[in-house]
This record gives structure tokens, C-alpha cells and sequence, in this order.
């Protein structure tokens, strides 16, 4: 069963950085075997207080796969981008 990252985005400190950081955590998705299902910041609130301004999901094998990503060194050499350069979160579901 496919395994998913969710990346909530709640707002930045640094959007060119952001952006280079989006830059150099693709390949290695696809490096993965991710597929990048959606990434918006197209969001509309609809109720309760969580109002992010940008949603990414990404679809792997299995929630194992997705975890493998995460965790690579690939993943971990850029990583450090995102957490400087924007509030953001991700979580990992299992799709089973």
C-alpha cells in the first residue's frame, strides 16, 4: 500500500531559500521513487485554526519507502535548508 509525506507550510523566513531548498530536495524524491502528487499554495481555510499557506504531498511504495527518504543522507544533507528558510512540518502516512 502507498505510503505518503505531507509537508505543511506555515509561512517563511526566508522564500529564496525556500525555494532552493525545493530545488535541491526533488531529485532526491525522485531518487526515492516518490511522485509528487500535489504542491500548492493555493490553500483556503475551512474551519478551525490551521491555516497553512502551502500543502506538498508525495506518494511512495509504502510507508516504508517514504520513510527510507526522509531519513536518507540524501534527504538529511538538505533538510537543514527547510528548517532554516521556513515554519513548516512533515508527516509520514501509512496509506494501507
Amino acid at each position: 500500500m502507498a505510503g505518503y509525506i505531507i509537508g505543511v507550510l506555515q509561512g517563511f523566513t526566508d522564500a529564496a531559500a525556500f525555494t532552493a531548498y525545493q530545488t535541491a530536495a526533488g531529485p532526491t524524491v525522485a531518487q526515492y521513487g516518490g511522485k509528487l502528487v500535489l504542491n500548492s499554495r493555493k490553500v483556503e481555510q475551512g474551519d478551525g485554526n490551521w491555516a497553512p499557506v502551502g500543502i506538498v504531498i508525495v506518494e511512495f511504495a509504502s510507508a516504508a519507502q517514504a520513510k527510507q527518504w526522509y531519513n536518507s543522507p540524501e534527504y538529511q544533507a538538505v533538510i537543514g535548508q527547510r528548517l532554516q528558510s521556513a515554519e513548516s512540518a512533515v508527516i509520514i502516512v501509512d496509506g494501507d
